[in-house]
């Protein structure tokens, strides 16, 4: 069930090319403009636009799996799969699946553009980089997936961009070191998913360590991706549109 979910929304997903032009296309050319923006600060575009390569599939992936699942909800889809024998975790566990190997390939684009055309530097593996950028598409989805039941429409799961990813964006350390922050801030920005996200990738291309921090960072981002994916399972009901 899991896999056959995995199957109809990639099938979805290739008859959208706006949607695939989105998580291919859009994160790379970011990062270039992002380069252009940075022209002769080449030391602050290797602290950002490091950890921008892992954030960029977190925040894609977020706004299309909350418009995504949105879509299944209003259009009676969900409610004739909850009629069949499938889980709600089967269902989610799909989604995961199907976004997760998206996220492979966005992730491998934009670390081939942003470290090979660019000239971005790490000091960790290059390949750490790619999979916890995976993992941040992952929660990103999850995420998507849960806040899409509190929304009616289209407009409204999009609104959740400014309303949900912007204040972690803000929070995280990308633009001010966190203990440069207020105390209520930064207290706040402890309990934010995207806080760990950005630290980790913070870690492997500032630094290079692959140390207990970076695993503590790391297994934050797998429980809130799994809390996220069990809250988002028990809003799953039927609802006639």
């Amino acid at each position: 069930m899991t896999w056959a979910t995995c199957e109809r929304v990639l099938r979805q997903l290739r008859r959208d090319p706006r949607t695939v032009a989105l998580l291919m296309v859009v994160p790379p050319a970011l990062l270039v403009l992002f380069r252009w923006v940075m022209e002769g600060q080449d030391e602050a575009f290797d602290r950002v636009g490091g950890p921008m390569v892992g954030l960029f599939p977190f925040i894609t992936m977020f706004v299309v799996a909350s418009v995504a699942m949105l879509r299944e909800r209003t259009t009676g889809t969900l409610e004739r799969l909850m009629s069949m024998p499938i889980g709600k975790l089967d269902l989610l566990g799909g989604y995961d699946l199907a976004f997760a190997g998206l996220a492979g390939v966005q992730a491998v684009l934009t670390t081939a553009v942003g470290f090979g055309l660019l000239g971005l530097t790490a000091a960790g593996p290059i390949w750490a980089v790619i999979l916890i950028a995976i993992g941040n598409a992952s929660l990103g989805m999850a995420l998507g997936l849960f806040v899409s039941a509190f929304a009616r429409s289209e407009f409204q799961a999009v609104q959740f961009m400014p309303a949900f990813v912007l204040p972690q964006v803000l929070l995280a350390g990308l633009i001010a070191p966190r203990p440069s922050m207020a105390r209520p801030l930064e207290v706040v920005s402890d309990v934010l998913p995207l806080t760990y996200a950005y630290s980790a990738l913070a870690r492997i291309t500032a630094s290079g360590d692959l140390d207990r921090w970076l695993a503590r960072d790391v297994a934050v981002i797998v429980g809130f991706t799994l809390l996220s994916l069990a809250l988002g399972a028990a809003t799953l009901r039927r609802r006639t549109p």
